[in-house]
């Protein structure tokens, strides 16, 4: 078995500096599966694996034809063009978007802190999963308009 500090990232909770995410697998080669993403999700911490779970079934929920595979070292969704990220962090859980979905739904956002591309959910706060739902429903139109 492999024990946590080997497979998790440089991120403050293990010592390192910046806010790289709080545990990633290592890089991975060829093809990755939705195995991947759950051997992510197991590999991080405890208390975060029900949100990572929660997050995960709700962009499934929403693009049920996405594909999902690791990019960036975190859990990626793809349809049409890049969808979303998400990824555990020290004090929230990113959502990765790419602009400008979340400058859109800012008012939405207006309780998170967000950046151009992301959406910071606090760790000691329930997921808002129809908000969730809603960026990664606005990102799937968005792409479907660039093809």
């Amino acid at each position: 078995m492999i024990k946590q500090k080997e497979i998790c990232g440089r991120g403050p909770a293990y010592g390192g500096s910046g806010a790289s995410p709080i545990c990633r697998p290592g890089k991975m080669r060829g093809p990755v599966s939705s195995k991947d993403v759950d051997r992510y999700i197991a590999n991080a911490p405890m208390t975060l694996q029900p949100k990572l779970k929660e997050l995960r079934r709700a962009i499934s929920e929403v693009a049920p034809k996405a594909q999902e595979s690791i990019s960036y070292r975190m859990p990626h969704y793809s349809y049409k063009g890049r969808l979303a990220w998400f990824a555990p962090m020290k004090n929230h859980i990113g959502l990765y978007l790419r602009p400008p979905v979340i400058a859109e739904h800012r008012r939405d956002l207006a309780a998170y802190k967000t950046t151009k591309s992301a959406v910071h959910f606090p760790l000691d706060r329930k997921l808002p999963v129809p908000l969730i739902k809603k960026l990664v429903r606005a990102r799937m139109k968005k792409n479907e308009a660039e093809m």
